[in-house]
């Protein structure tokens, strides 16, 4: 009997381990079944994470085969921004596989153009695959065409700047620099030396380095001379185009019959118009070149012209420009952006008219929305009943003459606050020691560089990319 027993028990017993094990062996295998589906959902999880990366790569890749077709575009044809068709956009390209000349994916552009007097064009380029046309990204580049007041301060002659002058701004002289001020960028003449005259402090006339003076070792830290020489008639404007497009689009005004016309620019965007009737007597002046100047040049009388534009006063023109064939006087607080030339065609020295600062010129907001541009086909000047403190905002072009103002014997001044760039053929000059200002201060706008005023001369390097970014 006890063997019966303890055999049926041993074999309830193995029943037993053998039911144990099975249930064990479930067990691993669910528990390596979820193991296995995990790395499954895992990988295909990567699977279709690098897929996606995938796809997003080579949408990434066909958006800039759009920027680049468009940049390519727009060196053959600066100034189209509708990919030639002459409609708005946005234009779909196809991207073609170059080896196996199958169309793989598609670009749309959308071309923003520069605001009047800007060179900057948005170019925004978005892409896909035909694959997986869902996914898309986008790129955004800004190009821009610099433009040739990249110059604080240039230009044509020889000039003196004095210890109290200072210059924020790259200076370059064609000619010598006698240098006593402070500059805190480079200043460059295209001289290796040169004759230093009384003119520029020299008396007896003798030889000088391109770059000489009292400044400070910080400024002369700046000084780099020679310089290739900078070719003064590239920054000067085709005066007439202005003067065509200002007829066309803009305000053109013919000679007064009278001493000139008055520009009062407004801070609602507007500018009144004057005719200049009488003028106030002064002094006489010497200008940069020895010359006396008997006539007078502050305006005492004017005539409001109320009928020259409509409504009135005037708003500013479409294109930007302003176009005047007789000496003009310019003051005021520009919101805006324009180009005022005072010149007539062709040009004969003894009637080419200047344009005259009588009062400050202000931007309403220094910060590229608001630039002026004063193209004299004579001098820039500064009158004799200018305020003591001037400030003046602008891009100033004397494209025949000087920026100045005369020498007024014992006419001193305070400060003179440039913001802008000052080009000028001749020798500058607003201070001689015995009249003008004491004190100088010239700033420059680093706005102009890619958005002049409008018609500005440009730089003939073509498009360069400003920014970019992408989603």
């Amino acid at each position: 009997m006890l063997k019966q027993f303890f055999g049926k028990f041993i074999s309830e017993k193995g029943r037993s381990q053998s039911g144990s094990i099975l249930v064990f062996e479930v067990v691993l295998i669910f528990i390596f079944s979820l193991s296995v589906l995990a790395v499954l959902s895992g990988a295909v999880y990567q699977f279709k994470v690098l897929r996606s990366t995938g796809y997003r790569e080579q949408a990434f890749q066909v958006a800039e085969a759009g920027v680049n077709y468009y940049q390519w575009h727009l060196a053959h044809y600066a100034t189209d921004y509708q990919d030639g068709t002459g409609v708005a956009g946005p234009y779909v390209h196809d991207f073609v596989d170059a080896d196996t000349q199958e169309v793989i994916g598609q670009y749309s552009l959308e071309i923003t153009p520069p605001p009047i007097g800007s060179t900057i064009v948005t170019i925004q380029s978005t892409g896909w695959t035909t694959a997986n046309p869902q996914v898309r990204r986008t790129v955004t580049v800004r190009y821009g065409i610099p433009s040739l007041a990249k110059y604080g301060f240039l230009t044509n002659s020889d000039i003196w700047v004095g210890a109290a002058s200072t210059f924020y701004g790259e200076f370059h002289s064609n000619g010598g620099v006698h240098y006593d001020g402070t500059a805190l960028s480079p200043v460059n003449s295209a001289r290796a030396t040169y004759t230093c005259t009384s003119a520029t402090g020299c008396s007896p006339s003798q030889t000088k380095n391109g770059i000489w003076g009292s400044a400070g070792a910080s400024t002369q830290a700046f000084w780099t001379y020679p310089v290739p020489n900078v070719d003064y008639s590239s920054i000067t404007s085709d005066l007439a185009t202005i003067k065509a497009s200002a007829q066309s689009g803009g305000l053109y005004l013919p000679a007064s019959n009278a001493s000139g016309y008055s520009i009062v620019f407004l801070s609602d965007g507007t500018f009144r118009v004057y005719k200049v009737t009488s003028l106030r007597a002064h002094a006489t002046g010497t200008d940069v070149n020895g010359q006396s100047h008997s006539e007078n040049i502050d305006y005492q009388n004017r005539s409001e012209q109320t009928t020259v534009c409509s409504p009135y006063p005037c708003a500013m023109p479409a294109n930007g420009l302003i176009y005047i064939e007789d000496r003009t006087w310019v003051e005021g607080t520009v919101d805006g952006r324009a180009m005022l030339a005072a010149a007539t065609l062709p040009y004969n020295p003894s009637t080419a008219p200047s344009i005259l600062i009588p009062n400050n010129l202000v931007y309403e907001a220094k910060d590229g929305d608001d630039v002026l541009g004063l193209i004299a086909q004579k001098d820039i000047l500064m009158t004799y009943f200018v305020p003591s403190n001037l400030e003046i905002n602008a891009a100033f072009i004397a494209q025949n003459g000087s920026f100045q103002r005369y020498h007024f014997s014992g006419s001193l001044k305070g400060t003179l606050t440039v913001y802008g760039s000052i080009s000028s053929y001749g020798q500058a000059a607003t201070y001689w020691g015995s009249s003008g200002f004491t004190t100088r201060s010239y700033s420059y706008d680093s706005n102009l560089l890619y958005g002049p005023p409008p018609s500005f001369p440009l730089s003939t390097s073509g498009y360069q990319q400003l920014s970019w970014s992408t989603d």
